[in-house]
């Protein structure tokens, strides 16, 4: 949902939140049949509502770092009264708040949620013009503009190249880098500009901003993203009851890459292309529901653009393996 120009500020309450997937999480979730539950990303809380409404006896567990999305919990603390619980802290934090085989199913979506995109003091989109941030959890950590004005060279080619995937990441670092110390990597307006000129340029027919895959990488540097799905990933899966089902929503290949080998070793199926090992030498500790990823139907895309990209993999606990 695109909310204005430069000078309109959204307010919390015009952002439409839209949960992405959500037929299909609560159909491998199956929250109908009841138990206790797990939202990893709280975000607008519509997955947490689902999962809530489908059963009286349910009840869940949602986390999640940005200190707004406590406030936005208020109303499912309201309706759901006892059932329901909110920890406002990250995800890596599972174990700290969870015990081993606590959850029926346990749930992940890895985007950045609509109401992180449309306020402008969060730095997240270069729609709105704003000091750039980016931090998922602004109370800690170093703001994407301080990361830009100090980081070093092989920091911006790992968030560029590496995260971002951007092909022209050389003309992208050395932009970066020649403009510090000029304001122009403060604000995300003029930090975006930057990269488009840097990158050729925005073309009328271009369906993504130029920019977008350096945001995406300076976003993911500066939060630790891979860093913490690689760590919670474990956590989550021993924390599923047997029979209990992961799911996880992923938005770019890179989170995906490493879902996908997660999910495949605790299955005792090859990681990657060049894993070699017999089948025997390998122990399954859960199954894949789907063997391949899901993806939204063109009606949920057309209804929802933001889900385009969107990719859902599922896995069933059978045992708690020893990680």
């Amino acid at each position: 949902m695109y909310c204005g120009a430069v000078e309109f500020v959204c307010s919390p309450s015009a952002v439409s939140h839209i949960p992405v997937l959500l037929e299909e999480c609560m159909g491998f979730l199956d929250p109908d049949q009841g138990g206790h539950f797990a939202d990893l990303t709280f975000g607008g809380g519509g997955h947490s509502r689902a999962m809530l409404g489908a059963n009286p006896e349910n009840t869940l567990m949602a986390m999640d770092c940005d200190p707004d999305a406590t406030d936005r919990s208020l109303s499912l603390s309201e309706e759901f009264g006892q059932r329901f619980r909110f920890e406002d802290r990250s995800f890596s934090e599972l174990d700290q708040v969870s015990s081993e085989e606590e959850f029926q199913g346990i749930l992940m979506d890895l985007g950045i949620s609509s109401f992180q995109l449309m306020e402008p003091t969060k730095g997240f989109s270069f729609r709105l013009d704003a000091p750039i941030d980016m931090r998922l959890n602004p109370r800690e950590g170093q703001s994407a503009a301080d990361f830009l004005e100090t980081a070093s060279r092989e920091s911006l080619v790992r968030a560029v190249r590496e995260y971002g995937e951007e092909r022209r990441w050389n003309r992208v670092v050395n932009a970066i880098i020649n403009a510090r110390g000029t304001g122009v990597l403060g604000r995300t307006m003029s930090a975006a500009e930057l990269v488009a000129s840097a990158v050729g340029g925005h073309r009328s027919r271009q369906r993504i901003h130029p920019a977008t895959r350096t945001f995406q990488g300076i976003r993911i540097a500066i939060n630790g993203e891979l860093e913490a799905l690689a760590l919670t990933l474990p956590k989550a899966f021993r924390g599923l009851k047997p029979g209990g089902v992961l799911a996880v929503i992923s938005f770019h290949s890179l989170e995906d890459r490493i879902v996908k080998r997660f999910m495949r070793k605790m299955a005792g199926r090859p990681e990657h292309r060049g894993d070699s090992r017999l089948i025997d030498e390998r122990t399954s500790y859960g199954e894949l529901i789907k063997s391949k990823a899901i993806f939204p139907t063109k009606e949920e895309v057309e209804a929802n653009p933001r889900s385009r990209s969107a990719r859902l993999r599922v896995l069933r606990k059978i045992r708690n393996p020893q990680l």
